[in-house]
């Protein structure tokens, strides 16, 4: 803590003590509000149209609470913003009307950041803002740390308001996302977007017909996707435990169930590292349906997006770190290996695992020790084609070694029938025709029983109670997951999804 912040908070706080000194209770347990900001405002307007105003210009009488972000005393008045979810309404106190005690408190105790409540009627000041002039006011929160406000100029050509943040610091914005929130509006707007777009997937999803079900978070055996956990365990059942990396083999396991259409919103967690695309705590959309195959599973998440899109920006286009991208279908759709092919030179399907390697090594891929012929496929097509699917783009029909939980592409030898789509150059959804064959699957499971012997400590283990599952009898399906936190940041155009995440995973405070 700075010098100068000590001091201010020292101040408040003697502040805090003058107002219990004076009977006035600091901390209130409640506020009976009547009225928005911004419903309060167009009451006014309203009521200023009709010409249902007073012979002074004054209308309703409001309550309106919120936190104080300006405040100047002119003498005998002063002037003040509060703020809430809606907005800002300005409030005006005058010495006569309130009379000397309830003033001079106001004058001499109230900091900017304090929740307060204003009672009083509507009208309109010379400058033309509508305001609420205050008949009766209270403490309902003492703010005694000051928030990092900004300083707002006015542009003297435009008039544009234009704010100097004075919290400027990214890594201290998400450590303190409540004070980033509340001193900026447009971060407030992105979250707010976040959840009219979590809405919007789920109304798409119940209009298909899909069940929204929940599945375990804490696992015996984790899997359905190629990651490292997060370990802990449980002392009564003394056993180790993992944090599920997705929700994959519980929806399938109720597909054998009888379910036909199933659907997970879901926290997942991953052991991996930091990037402007990976949070270890992030939010899924799983959905599997029983009869389809990832054709089936294309028309669905193409017809998904566009709803979301619809439906958050009223808009086919958006445009994110200033290229345009359009979600009007249908997607392109290019096949993996042939794109890979291409920026190679040669079939990678024809390449030695040595080849591979080699060719990953001179483009200093990163995460190569222990990866087998998969990974490196994974990490070449990253390198060399990912990058450049800027538009909506399925990807189709990968390595077998890629994909344990794919079913045997029915026409293309050593593939799967499995889909991604990729984004401005990010992977959105990932999807199968879900293998359903206990037999192979065990074969899969077992294959990458080597790969982590060699090192992978990402590769699967072998699920004995999902194969058991599938010995009962999956039915033709389709599956799909995509990242809800990456669809978040596309859809508002942040950079990084700590930006789209309120209380990202950040290193230890120093």
């Amino acid at each position: 803590m700075t010098e100068e912040l000590n001091q201010v908070m020292t101040v408040r706080r003697e502040k805090l003590d003058l107002l219990k000194e004076r009977g006035i209770q600091p901390f209130a347990y409640s506020y009976s509000r009547t009225h928005m900001a911004q419903a309060a405002i167009g009451i006014y307007q309203v009521e200023e149209e009709k010409g249902s105003l007073d012979e002074e210009g004054f209308g309703t009488s409001v309550k309106v609470a919120g936190r104080l972000k300006s405040f100047r005393g002119h003498g005998k008045t002063a002037f003040g913003h509060l703020e809430d979810e809606s907005g800002s309404i300005q409030v005006y106190f005058r010495k006569d009307a309130l009379g000397e005690e309830a003033f001079e408190t106001i004058l001499e105790l109230v900091d900017l950041g304090d929740w307060v409540g204003v009672e009083g009627p509507l009208f309109r000041t010379r400058t033309g803002e509508v305001t609420v002039r205050a008949v009766t006011w209270e403490f309902l929160a003492k703010s005694l740390r000051p928030l990092p406000f900004g300083k707002t100029e006015e542009d003297p050509e435009t008039g544009e308001q234009i704010v100097h943040s004075g919290f400027a610091d990214i890594e201290a914005r998400y450590r303190q996302r409540y004070a980033d929130l509340a001193v900026h509006p447009e971060v407030r707007e992105v979250f707010r977007a976040r959840s009219r777009m979590v809405a919007a997937v789920r109304e798409f999803m119940d209009g298909e017909g899909f069940l929204e079900v929940e599945t375990p978070a804490l696992q015996p055996i984790y899997g359905g996707a190629t990651a490292r956990p997060f370990v802990t365990k449980h002392n009564a059942l003394d056993r180790r435990m993992y944090l599920r990396i997705a929700d994959e083999l519980y929806l399938k396991r109720l597909i054998v169930g009888g379910f036909d259409r199933v659907y997970e919103i879901a926290k997942d967690f991953r052991n991996e590292g930091l990037s402007r695309f990976h949070n270890p705590e992030f939010t899924m959309l799983e959905f599997y349906q029983a009869f389809a195959d990832y054709h089936d599973m294309m028309d669905q998440v193409e017809r998904l997006m566009v709803h979301v899109a619809d439906r958050v920006l009223g808009s086919r286009t958006v445009t994110y770190q200033g290229v345009e991208i359009s979600f009007e279908p249908p997607f392109k759709r290019i096949s993996l290996v042939e794109a890979l092919a291409e920026s190679m030179g040669t079939n990678p399907m024809e390449l030695e695992e040595e080849d591979l390697r080699d060719r990953a090594e001179r483009l200093r891929l990163p995460e190569l020790e222990g990866a087998g012929r998969g990974k490196l496929l994974d990490r070449l097509f990253e390198a060399l084609v990912q990058v450049n699917l800027q538009q909506p783009t399925f990807v189709l029909d990968y390595p077998r070694e890629l994909s344990p939980l794919a079913k045997a592409h029915r026409d293309k030898e050593d593939l799967t029938e499995r889909f991604e789509l990729f984004v401005a150059g990010q992977e959105m959804a990932n999807a199968f025709s879900e293998l359903n064959d206990p037999i192979d699957q065990r074969a899969r499971f077992e294959e990458h029983t080597g790969l982590r012997a060699r090192g992978d400590d990402e590769a699967h283990q072998v699920d004995e109670d999902y194969i058991r599952a599938l010995e009962f009898g999956l039915p033709p399906t389709g599956g799909v997951g995509m990242g809800l936190d990456r669809l978040a940041m596309l859809l508002t155009d942040q950079a990084s999804i700590r930006d789209v995440i309120l209380f990202p995973v950040l290193r230890t405070e120093e």
